[in-house]
């Protein structure tokens, strides 16, 4: 049994480490479920590995021995998340963990969901099996921020992004991209780790985006379109509109163009009204609500300065990458500059750079 004054080896951290990574490189594509990690070893060698399956299921736990071809008898079982314990659409990983014959289990945080939480430890605990807990819990704490905020605030954990040139413009008449090849894999590497994506009708009409993941090989992970326009102003003539099927796209509104309304439902789009509040705006908070209820976990936003400010403003915004440009921008009849440096600032104090000898824009990620 597992104590406060329990010391963890350097090859009990190897081994976690490796499990997070597992975890993390799943991290955004496990659906409601939190993406788990597993490391089976024995006689201090892997013998098999277990991630949660896309979707959330099948479990890491379960994958991990159904993947090995040797006998459990004894084994050690590293779980970046403490193991379920109850029947859903799948018996318990608890079960399987018993049954299997691993002798002892570490895992690095209990989870968060008041059926399992703290629990898995005592079922384990009776049927004589060593479990320990907290290694590398800090590192588990950072993996699994997203998936904490999603089950303590009922709020998709959202990442804000935007792109900007060295004099603070968002864009130009004129001016396709601002950012160099690095920052636009990188863009798309976002929106494959993220449920959907959220714009507003002015940027839909503005920059007509396709808001997929053009990465090679991970294009049917490309998010669910979200778009908030209130007048129902987007145009028929777009990429977003001309791809739209069932369960791929929903754009908030309060519009009563019955119309417009019909054309678009006809097309599969998710229309759903919201109220504005007394600034003629929607509430944003309440629309983040009704995409966690609707599944988003995870929502990338990649506004225009407008809806940005107002997410940043209200810290409804988790994490904020900036992309900033070497290059500036003229100031046209047309342009967009800039404004939350100072929200960022004051609000957003956890601050890093990623650095790369193969980009030439300056990324700084924002965190609360």
């Amino acid at each position: 049994m597992s104590t406060k004054k329990d010391k963890f080896s350097l090859k009990d951290k190897k081994y976690m480490k490796l499990a997070l990574n597992l975890a993390s490189a799943r991290k955004g594509l496990t659906g409601d479920n939190p993406s788990v990690g597993c490391i089976i070893v024995k006689n201090d060698k892997i013998i098999s590995i277990g991630q949660t399956g896309y979707n959330g299921r099948p479990h890491a736990e379960h994958n991990a021995i159904i993947n090995s071809f040797q006998n459990l008898k004894g084994s050690k079982m590293y779980i970046t998340l403490e193991p379920c314990n109850h029947y859903g659409k799948t018996p318990p990983c608890t079960k399987y963990i018993i049954k299997s014959g691993i002798s002892e289990v570490y895992y690095s945080i209990n989870d968060i969901d008041k059926r399992v939480k703290g629990k898995s430890f005592k079922i384990l605990s009776k049927k004589k099996i060593n479990v320990k807990k907290g290694l590398l819990k800090n590192d588990a704490n950072n993996l699994y921020d997203s998936y904490i905020i999603n089950r303590i605030n009922k709020l998709p954990y959202v990442t804000g992004k935007i792109a900007i040139s060295k004099n603070k413009l968002i864009y130009n008449k004129g001016t396709k991209r601002i950012t160099d090849k690095i920052s636009d894999k990188l863009t798309h590497y976002l929106r494959y780790k993220n449920d959907a994506i959220m714009i507003s009708s002015k940027t839909l009409n503005i920059d007509n985006p396709k808001l997929n993941c053009r990465l090679k090989g991970y294009e049917k992970f490309s998010p669910k379109r979200i778009i908030l326009d209130k007048n129902l102003e987007i145009k028929l003539g777009s990429y977003i509109f001309r791809s739209s099927k069932k369960d791929n796209t929903v754009i908030f509104h309060s519009s009563s163009n019955n119309s417009k309304i019909r054309i678009l439902k006809k097309k599969g789009i998710n229309l759903v009204k919201s109220k504005l509040n007394n600034c003629k705006h929607f509430d944003l908070k309440i629309i983040l609500k009704k995409l966690y209820i609707l599944g988003i976990k995870n929502l990338l936003v990649e506004g225009g300065d407008k809806i940005t400010k107002n997410l940043l403003k209200n810290r409804l915004i988790n994490q904020f990458y900036l992309f900033r440009s070497p290059k500036n921008l003229s100031k046209t009849k047309k342009y967009q500059i800039f404004t939350s440096f100072s929200i960022l600032d004051n609000k957003y104090i956890n601050k890093s750079k990623i650095s790369s000898k193969l980009a030439k824009d300056n990324i700084t990620i924002y965190k609360r």
